[in-house]
């Protein structure tokens, strides 16, 4: 049991606009939202006012472990991403420049008010690797789900997603299968993870529809053939799907993951927001890859926002900034498998909640006129005050209370590793 805690006075959207209101939280859940609620004795008060107080931002497609090589691949293609990065760093990360760089970026997406990732593990697959991820997310205080790529080995895949299971425990983290297949990789093992994650009961999440339309048509027959339609599944980067392709994954209880900037910077076709949207299916917003593009929703937001709107003939216009704002909380929340945790503000869901400060220059007045538009086209890091993750508060006053030094300096040591490690690899081939 934990002290109330009221968060006083702020501007609640959850994510529509509430008005100035008080929310209450007890033991981690908010237990009401209102203007003028009772002051409990033995509760904290947080004045809110002249805050915009929203749902903690969902990121529903983000490669954690990459926290440690930021910024190695700008300008870049898909192709040239898979070679230099999952062909060069991936194999010289040990497990401790794994934790340094999943608890790195976990810190960073706390930083920015990201309070929910679903964290797709592609890196190095040993249960050493596998262990340090899960661990520097529980370190972190985010809410996590980890998306656990079936290790190398049969008789090690025959226990280990099982283990990693019961590793992420009953927390803040858990479990979801990332499956390479079928768009890539054997379909043998593609079938082997997909049946893993219903033996499991857990959430598949997966790389599908975004090569080329015969590969998504092909991924969708696999499934077919193998009666593998599984509800609640994530399609990322789904962006070669048909309408009625999508139509299918939205009777299938399928959802999908849009990254707007890795996609459109990586040379994948335009962003499927609007069309997947359009087909009913929640649809949430991601960082991806932070190797190429930056981690904030802010800025995703935005990329989604206007690449939606500049879509060819108009057909885009219909999009609004509080579809943009619906996909980063509400909609994040249920393609991550967490509809019924978080993504609202509202009685019985987990306090995960950001209070975004509107005295900044840049921000100010459009509160005043739209704190909708406030948040998605003006808002920016700066304005994160305050975060909470299920009730406890992991930023305050524009600080995270966290050993950020810390963190950093296991990043910077990653990061000269793996410096030397790919340098040192790629000198017989700059010598040939």
């Amino acid at each position: 049991m934990t002290s109330p805690l009221l968060i006083r006075g702020g501007l609640v959207l959850s994510p529509r606009v509430l008005g100035v209101a008080d929310v209450l939280v007890r033991d981690g859940v908010i237990a009401a939202v209102g203007p003028g609620l009772p002051v409990p004795d033995d509760a904290e008060v947080v004045d809110a006012s002249g805050r915009i107080v929203l749902p903690g931002f969902v990121d529903t497609h983000r490669h954690m472990w990459q926290g440690a090589i930021r910024g190695v691949l700008p300008d870049t293609t898909l192709p040239a991403y898979l070679g230099r990065v999952l062909g060069g760093y991936a194999p010289a990360f040990r497990p401790e420049d794994l934790y340094a760089g999943a608890l790195g970026s976990a810190l960073e997406a706390l930083d920015s008010g990201v309070t929910t990732v679903v964290d797709w593990a592609h890196g190095p697959d040993t249960p050493e690797h596998a262990d340090a991820n899960v661990q520097a997310l529980k370190d972190a205080g985010i809410r996590a789900v980890y998306g656990y790529r079936h290790a190398a080995g049969e008789a090690t895949r025959a226990t280990e997603a099982g283990r990693v299971r019961e590793a992420c425990g009953d927390g803040l983290v858990s479990m979801a299968v990332a499956a390479l297949g079928p768009d890539f990789g054997d379909l043998d093992l593609a079938r082997e993870e997909w049946l893993s994650a219903r033996e499991l009961d857990v959430m598949i999440t997966t790389h599908m529809g975004g090569h080329g339309r015969e590969n998504a048509t092909a991924g969708l027959a696999f499934l077919d053939d193998q009666d593998l339609w599984t509800p609640g599944t994530m399609y990322v980067h789904a962006n070669d799907y048909t309408d009625e392709q999508f139509k299918r994954i939205a009777d299938h209880g399928g959802t999908v993951a849009v990254s707007p900037a890795i996609e459109t910077a990586m040379g994948f076709s335009l962003p499927a927001t609007g069309r997947a949207r359009a087909a009913g299916i929640p649809t949430g917003l991601s960082a991806d890859a932070v190797t190429s593009a930056g981690g904030d929703m802010f800025s995703l937001m935005r990329a989604a926002y206007f690449t939606e709107r500049g879509r060819p003939d108009g057909v885009g216009l219909g999009f609004t900034a509080a579809d943009a704002l619906r996909m980063a909380t509400t909609e994040g929340a249920q393609a991550a498998g967490l509809g019924d945790i978080t993504g609202e503000i509202a009685p019985g869901r987990q306090a995960d909640l950001v209070l975004l400060r509107t005295d900044l220059p840049g921000i100010a007045p459009a509160p005043v006129h739209d704190p909708v538009a406030a948040v998605v086209l003006y808002a920016d890091t700066r304005a994160v005050d305050t975060v909470l993750v299920a009730g406890r508060i992991v930023k305050r006053d524009g600080r995270l209370v966290a050993n950020v030094a810390g963190a950093l300096d296991r990043l910077a040591a990653s990061a000269a590793h793996l410096a030397e490690a790919v340098s040192r690899d790629a000198e017989p081939e700059a010598a040939a």
